[in-house]
C-alpha cells in the first residue's frame, strides 16, 4: 500500500513539474523584437513577414516584402492556415495591439516561432533599419 501511495505522489509531482515546463515553453514562443533584431532575423532566416493591418493600411505604408493578412477579416483563421507553421513568422501592425492578438492566435494554431515587431510600424517607420514602402 505504501508503494502505491509513493507511486501516486511521484506521478502527481512529475505531472505538475511537466506542466510548469510546458507553460514556460509556450511563453517563449512569441518574442518581441526591435527593428534591428527584425533586420537580422530577415537576413539570417527564411521568414514569413506578415502585416496584420487592413488592406487599406497596408497599401498606404508597409514594410517591403510583407504580405497582408487582415486580423479583423472574418477569414483570418483560414488565411493564417495557408502559412507554413514550421517557418518563423514576423508580425506587425500599426502600434502592436493587433499583432499581439494575432501572435496568440498563431501560437494556439501551432506555429513554432513567432516574432512580433515591438511598437508596430508607427514606432519604426522613420528607422533606417526597416525598408518601408509608402504610397505616393
Amino acid at each position: 500500500m505504501k508503494k502505491l501511495i509513493a507511486i501516486c505522489c511521484l506521478f502527481v509531482v512529475t505531472s505538475f513539474y511537466t506542466s510548469c515546463i510546458d507553460s514556460k515553453i509556450e511563453n517563449a514562443e512569441v518574442k518581441l523584437v526591435t527593428a534591428e533584431e527584425m533586420e537580422s532575423i530577415l537576413e539570417l532566416e527564411d521568414v514569413q513577414l506578415v502585416d496584420v493591418r487592413t488592406p487599406k493600411e497596408h497599401e498606404e505604408i508597409r514594410i517591403s516584402n510583407s504580405q497582408n493578412i487582415d486580423f479583423q477579416s472574418p477569414t483570418f483563421d483560414e488565411d493564417i492556415e495557408k502559412l507554413d507553421k514550421d517557418k518563423p513568422v514576423i508580425l506587425y501592425c500599426r502600434s502592436g495591439g493587433r499583432s499581439a492578438k494575432c501572435a496568440k492566435k498563431m501560437k494556439d494554431a501551432g506555429f513554432k516561432k513567432i516574432y512580433d515587431l515591438d511598437g508596430g510600424i508607427s514606432k519604426w517607420k522613420h528607422s533606417d533599419k526597416i525598408k518601408i514602402e509608402v504610397k505616393s
